[in-house]
């Protein structure tokens, strides 16, 4: 039985990265901060929370870090655990700097100190790559990085610490630069999960408008739980190499959320308000990128048109919102 560790694992990739790989035989160890430690409902609506072992941890403290790699040896560790939103590291850029860079530097010191032979996946994003020319799109792997947040800059630095890392010491480390991925495990801050929550409430008379920023912007967006496969089979050939996992083709945010409205009956133009407070100091217009290295290498495939992408973000967001209350419930 291998040994897979994950940090952010009661996150929305952490989550659904623990199922994936309980379901290959895996024994998967969780690392939860502290503060972490009750929001757990992504692992229970999974079936997982009592599969999953779950340690708390402090990732700013060296020792603690080297201490579990030393205990544990892992044979694969996946890094998850990051401050992800855009908008938040606006707002709190050096908290979202120091510590999504700090992370990477002390579970990669430990891996080379104590459990050299663990392979490491690290968690980019697209982000990184900035305001790219759209003549210029798709975005491959060659690509330089311009980031324009926080949050980009924090995992530019975490992407080359972890090829640093790979080329100073020998060490088996990948990073997966996923495009926005998206589903009902999604933190409430992200602005899919945002349009759907707000649209279901509205459609049940539980709200009366959804404020947005600027829907001019171009994403590609796909589905969580297929790329979570990516990550795990990176880590499965034989010479590490960072990749893009994405679907490849662009969307404009304004026409996600139409078809969200319009899927579940909902006048759109009646409920939707452009809020000039929600608009960012910069944002990316337009960014995609090829999946085509992915798939020659990995053998990985993604199918799921856009429209399917939404049908299948609604119903799963309904499925988790019954769920939840439930939940709730059976607390009472």
């Amino acid at each position: 039985m291998k040994t897979a560790m994950i940090t952010g694992v009661n996150g929305q990739d952490g989550a659904y990265l623990a199922q994936f790989l309980i379901s290959k035989g895996y024994r998967v160890i969780g690392l939860v901060r502290e503060s972490s430690m009750e929001h757990l409902q992504n692992l229970m609506y999974l079936g997982i929370r009592d599969v999953v072992e779950l340690i708390t941890y402090n990732v700013s403290n060296t020792f603690n870090i080297m201490y579990l790699m030393e205990k544990h040896k892992p044979d694969e560790f996946y890094n998850l655990v990051a401050q992800s939103s855009v908008g938040v590291s606006f707002a709190q850029p050096q908290a979202t700097i120091e510590f999504n860079v700090s992370s990477v530097l002390n579970i990669l010191e430990a891996i080379r100190s104590v459990s050299p032979t663990t392979k490491f996946y690290q968690a980019s994003s697209s982000e990184m790559f900035g305001c790219v020319r759209q003549e210029s799109l798709p975005v491959t792997e060659d690509f330089e990085f311009h980031p324009v947040s926080p949050y980009g800059i924090s995992k530019a630095t975490g992407h080359w610490i972890t090829v640093n890392y790979r080329e100073a010491y020998g060490l088996y480390t990948v990073c997966g630069v996923l495009f926005n991925h998206e589903s009902a495990l999604r933190g409430k801050s992200f602005v899919t999960k945002k349009i759907i929550e707000t649209a279901l409430k509205i459609k049940l008379g539980k709200a009366t408008e959804l404020r947005l920023g600027n829907l001019d912007v171009y994403r590609d967006w796909g589905y969580a739980p297929k790329y979570v496969e990516a990550m795990w089979l990176m880590l499965q050939q034989e010479t590490p190499s960072d990749m893009l996992i994405c679907s490849g083709e662009a969307q404009k945010l304004e026409t996600f959320a139409r078809t969200v409205f319009e899927k579940l009956g909902v006048d759109y133009d009646k409920h939707v308000i452009i809020d000039p407070k929600l608009l960012r100091p910069v944002d990316l217009e337009v960014i995609y990128g090829s999946n085509e290295k992915a798939k020659k290498q990995l053998g990985w495939e993604y199918d799921l048109s856009f429209d399917d992408l939404v049908q299948k973000l609604i119903d799963d967001e309904i499925d988790f919102n019954a769920w939840s209350r439930k939940q709730i419930a059976d607390q009472l």
